[in-house]
C-alpha cells in the first residue's frame, strides 16, 4: 500500500468513524428513534468502520473491493430516503409503514442537511476514497 493509498484509507476510515459516533450519538444520547430506511444505512456504515481499520493495520491493497460494496448500496439507500424526505417523488414508502416514518425530519440544517444527507455525504467520501485508491494502484502499476 502506497502512502497515498494509506492517507485515502484513512480519510475513508474517519468518515466511517464520524458516521458510526455520529449516528450513535442521535440515538443513544438525544434519543432520535431510528426508521427503517435509517437502519440499512447504519447496517451498511457500521461494518466500514471495522473493515477498514483492519485494512489498514494489515495494509490490505484489496481493501476498497470489500469497501466499495457497502458504500455504494449506501449511497443509493441515502439517496432514496433523502428524496422520499425532501421531495414528492415518492408519496408513500413501504419500507416504512411501521414504527417512526422514513419522512421524520430530525434535523434540517440550512434547510437541506438531513440525517440521510449527512450518511450520503459519508457514503460518497468512502466511494470516491476508493476510487482514488485503485486510481493510485493504477498510475503505480506504470
Amino acid at each position: 500500500m502506497t502512502s497515498t493509498q494509506r492517507i485515502l484509507t484513512i480519510i475513508a476510515l474517519l468518515t466511517a468513524w464520524t458516521a458510526t459516533l455520529g449516528s450513535l450519538y442521535l440515538s443513544e444520547v438525544l434519543h432520535f428513534i431510528p426508521c427503517s430506511l435509517c437502519w440499512y444505512q447504519r447496517i451498511l456504515m457500521y461494518p466500514l468502520a471495522i473493515i477498514l481499520l483492519v485494512g489498514l493495520i494489515r495494509r490490505d491493497r484489496g481493501i476498497f473491493y470489500y469497501v466499495l460494496p457497502f458504500s455504494i448500496i449506501g449511497i443509493f439507500i441515502s439517496t432514496y430516503h433523502y428524496l422520499l424526505q425532501k421531495t414528492d417523488i415518492f408519496t408513500s414508502s413501504a419500507v416504512c409503514d411501521t414504527g417512526i416514518p422514513c419522512t421524520t425530519t430530525w434535523i434540517n440544517l440550512f434547510g437541506f442537511v438531513t440525517i440521510p444527507f449527512m450518511a450520503l455525504t459519508a457514503f460518497l467520501i468512502i466511494s470516491v476514497m476508493g476510487a482514488l485508491f485503485f486510481l493510485d494502484e493504477s498510475d503505480s502499476e506504470e
